[in-house]
């Protein structure tokens, strides 16, 4: 089993999952979408490679909810499979998938596995690379909806991100969060401490059967330029 060593890899080290690179095709039923996501298992993919489930309870969120996508700007960081953003884009939205390079011919091989047999409702899904805290002036802050599905795991990256989502949401974009809540991985201290700084963060599903929390978050005008200053501010449903 090779796995990346590189302490600047995104991905801890023991997160190098599979032993053997495979690919696995598998059909999400999601607010009466077909979605076909292949997986390919690798370890240089480590925690890009699969579905996690707080990716699918984002989308069926988005159901039990009734929230419009369609028409809507969207931007998902840290796509992996692009489940979620190409979930959106059938629905009708503009999307963009971001993530690093290592994972981006995953979205492409799964978004042309997804297109409509009438075509994409809006346009075809975008995907870029985008490294938290880098690179991410590069983008637009014209959106209406940021989508993260399990992405809160590495501690080192959560200031970076704060500062990502910041730049993207200062003209007003809602950012909708999915997380398993690893107390291993810092989780919950993201969600108490770093997203507070500069967001207004509301918890608006709990799971605890699964340990899965979806919080919605808005940037506070007086964020857009303070430094980030660690406050417990989240609001319970």
């Amino acid at each position: 089993m090779t796995c990346v060593g590189d302490e600047d890899y995104p991905f801890p080290v023991d997160d190098c999952l599979f032993a053997e690179t495979f690919s696995q095709d598998t059909v999400y039923t999601l607010l009466g979408q077909k979605i076909k996501i292949r997986q390919l298992f690798g370890a240089n993919l480590g925690v890009a490679a699969p579905v996690w489930e707080a990716a699918l309870h984002l989308c069926r969120y988005f159901e039990e909810q009734s929230i419009e996508l369609r028409g809507k700007r969207i931007i998902e960081l840290g796509a992996g499979t692009g489940v979620v953003g190409i979930l959106a884009a059938r629905l009708g939205a503009v999307v963009t998938l971001t993530d690093l390079p290592l994972a981006l011919h995953q979205l492409q091989v799964n978004i042309s596995a997804n297109m409509p047999s009438s075509g994409w409702p809006t346009s075809l899904p975008t995907v870029l690379p985008l490294s938290w805290g880098e690179d991410h002036m590069n983008f637009s802050s014209d959106w209406d909806l940021v989508l993260c599905a399990d992405i809160i795991y590495l501690p080192k990256t959560y200031p970076l991100l704060v500062e990502t989502l910041a730049h993207l949401c200062k003209n007003g974009a809602v950012v909708y969060l999915s997380s398993k809540m690893r107390k291993e991985h810092e989780t919950p201290v993201f969600y108490e401490e770093y997203l507070p700084s500069r967001f207004n963060v509301e918890l608006v599903h709990y799971d605890g059967n699964q340990n899965i929390n979806i919080y919605r978050a808005s940037l506070r005008k007086s964020a857009r330029s303070t430094a980030l200053t660690p406050v417990m501010t989240v609001t319970n449903v």
